[in-house]
């Protein structure tokens, strides 16, 4: 499963500098993970303050 970024994220930007494949990009209010670059590393997950990168759930 993906990752998604819920609104629990502050902008820190700290997963986007984690991500390996550079899925993560700033977006309008907060971090986008796009769907077709993110290798469900888990990367962003571990590295989140708020938890706001999870598995999106199918």
């Amino acid at each position: 499963m993906t990752y998604i970024i819920t609104d629990e994220c502050i902008a820190c930007g700290v997963c986007e500098d984690e991500c390996p494949t550079e899925a993560i990009t700033e977006g309008e209010d907060i971090y986008v993970i796009d769907p077709e670059l993110c290798t469900e590393c888990g990367e962003c997950a571990d590295v989140c303050p708020t938890d706001a990168a999870q598995q999106k759930e199918e």
